[in-house]
């Protein structure tokens, strides 16, 4: 097809990489322990580990999973929040010649019993927090082993026990838990290290991991991404992020700050593996949610990089002590996962100096095939360009593509793209065109320079009375007002229209009135986008990477009005 959107790329981004240079995503991982060895990786809570740290002690893990008699190919869970652990198990159960299975460690015990079920996981690493979560869900499931972690196992002789002793005795955040026959996470990787290591066969066509999606909108499916598939992403995101990191000299290694959770596919791949990749630090931050915390330890850092979402973005531009760090070093701020909000987008440019930079992509796509150029001076309000080696089209209800500048649904067609929801053909093929696009279900619209602008989900769209409404463009309209610090929108049912737009808004100024507040989107906004209904709540249902959930705003709307 033509990419006419490639005479818009920044120069010196190539159209399209060749992934095929690396055999497996092993092969890149493995080159980048031997080539930044005595380099930091990850650091946590002030403890570091460098490049060669893990890969000693990833080979170790890896051998002692092979030892447990697994057969190459076998799902293996990892439930870990951002710990210095994670890093090392996904690097050894892929290693191993297994798949990782990325658990999300706040699920409940059905959700995870689900998720265990479902790709068949033989094996699970966990931190002993969600221990007891794994103890209720294995049941009926091929888990045979376990791996329980401590928050302190690599935090040293003295921090360690220390750190172990908090979180268990003081904060009590470890539940009481059984699993008969389970290692240690240390003693795992001790025993591991006098036991042989089998480099198992890998080809770019063999599955690493199984990246679980839909959670939010009905049963979790896993999207199988291959090696090759996530070689392909990390080689196109170091590219695209190149014009970014020239904006200012940089001395010394890049400085990720990873705050959104590893497990989520976009950290997973733009913090863990591309800071993996690029011989970069990643600040690991376990509780983002914990703002003072997390701007206590930022403060120690001269961060480059700054993935987040909006809502992450929103909080800290609105923390005082946040404004004091030293930003002299940010050369790049990723948006991504829900809209960025022009609103925080400019209180975050005043802050930091450093425009954020929209981009999109999804678990079925191994994270971003859009971005904008990392060198722009400003918020664009769009998803930017795709990446190289992607191609996207965007098709009307009947599959065919709409004219530019017209809202249809987003389909992408690339390396990126996953081969399949795993033991699901029934729903691979409602996703995938004939021709190989997989079908977003966000619609969005392209301009004649190839940059995509989000529209909306498709099954959030709201329908008054004919006319199409988009929760994102209100969501913005009302996130300008200065008395609001968060918003969202639904659709509910209303007799005379079909259906009428329901606003939640978290107040910055309590004194905002509902009367005030309905005058100021009477005045921005058309007759059938303004809110029918507002209500203020105190805080707003989110993911634990911080997108608001607006099916459990509808359905605690619903079950109002039943």
């Amino acid at each position: 097809m033509d990419r006419f959107w490639l005479k818009s790329y920044p120069p010196g981004v190539p159209a399209d990489i060749d992934p095929s240079i690396y055999p497996s995503l092993v092969s890149l991982l493995e080159e980048s322990f031997a080539k930044y060895r005595d380099a930091p990786a990850y650091v946590c809570m002030g403890k570091a580990i460098t490049f060669g740290e893990v890969d000693a002690s990833s080979q170790a893990l890896a051998a002692w999973l092979q030892d447990r008699g697994l057969r190459p190919g076998a799902r293996v869970a990892i439930m870990m929040p951002n710990v210095l652990q994670y890093p090392i198990a996904v690097a050894a159960v892929l290693r191993a010649g297994f798949i990782a299975v990325n658990v999300n460690p706040l699920y409940t015990a059905h959700e995870l019993e689900h998720q265990l079920m479902d790709s068949g996981a033989e094996a699970a690493i966990v931190l002993e927090n969600f221990a007891s979560t794994l103890q209720q869900a294995l049941a009926g499931t091929a888990v045979k082993h376990v791996v329980v972690a401590s928050m302190g196992d690599l935090l040293g002789f003295l921090k360690g026990p220390l750190v172990n002793f908090v979180v268990r005795t003081v904060k009590k955040m470890v539940p009481a838990w059984s699993l008969p026959g389970h290692a240690s996470f240390t003693a795992a990787i001790a025993a591991g290290r006098s036991m042989p290591f089998t480099r198992p066969v890998l080809g770019p066509d063999d599955v690493a991991v199984l990246q679980y999606t839909g959670g939010t909108t009905g049963v979790a499916k896993g999207a199988m991404l291959l090696h090759r598939t996530i070689v392909a992403n990390l080689l196109a995101s170091e590219a695209w992020m190149q014009p970014g990191l020239r904006r200012k000299p940089i001395s010394g290694q890049i400085t990720i700050v990873c705050a959104l959770p590893l497990y989520h596919v976009f950290a997973f791949i733009t913090c863990g593996l591309l800071g993996m990749r690029t011989g970069a630090l990643n600040v690991l931050i376990p509780n983002p949610r914990d703002i003072p915390g997390m701007v206590k330890e930022l403060a120690k850092y001269r961060f480059n990089i700054f993935p987040a979402v909006n809502t992450l973005f929103n909080a800290l531009a609105n923390n005082a002590e946040f404004a004091r760090l030293d930003f002299s070093g940010l050369l790049i701020s990723n948006g991504g996962g829900m809209a960025v909000q022009e609103a925080v987008a400019k209180k975050w440019l005043a802050i930091t100096g450093c425009p954020i930079v929209e981009g999109y992509g999804l678990s079925e796509t191994s994270a971003g095939v859009t971005c904008n150029p990392t060198d722009l001076l400003v918020y664009t309000g769009s998803i930017g360009l795709p990446l190289p080696n992607v191609e996207i089209k965007i098709l009307d209800d009947a599959g065919k593509e709409v004219p530019l500048g017209e809202p249809g649904e987003i389909a992408i067609r690339g390396p990126q793209v996953m081969s399949g929801y795993w033991l699901r053909p029934d729903e691979t093929a409602k996703v995938m065109t004939p021709d190989g696009f997989f079908k977003s279900g966000d619609i969005g619209e392209m301009d004649s320079r190839g940059y995509i602008r989000i529209v909306d989900r498709k099954k959030d769209m709201i329908i008054i009375s004919g006319f199409k409404v988009f929760p994102n463009e209100i969501e913005a309209v009302v996130a300008n007002h200065p008395g609001v610090a968060e918003c969202a929108v639904v659709g509910v049912p209303d007799e005379k229209s079909g259906e009428a737009v329901m606003l939640f808004v978290v107040r910055r100024d309590k004194s905002l009135a509902r009367e005030a507040l309905a005058a100021y989107c009477a005045k921005e906004l058309t007759g059938y986008k303004r809110p029918k209904y507002i209500e203020f709540r105190d805080e707003l249902p989110k993911t634990n990477v911080g997108k608001i959930l607006r099916r459990e705003l509808r359905d605690g709307a619903l079950k109002k009005a039943a």
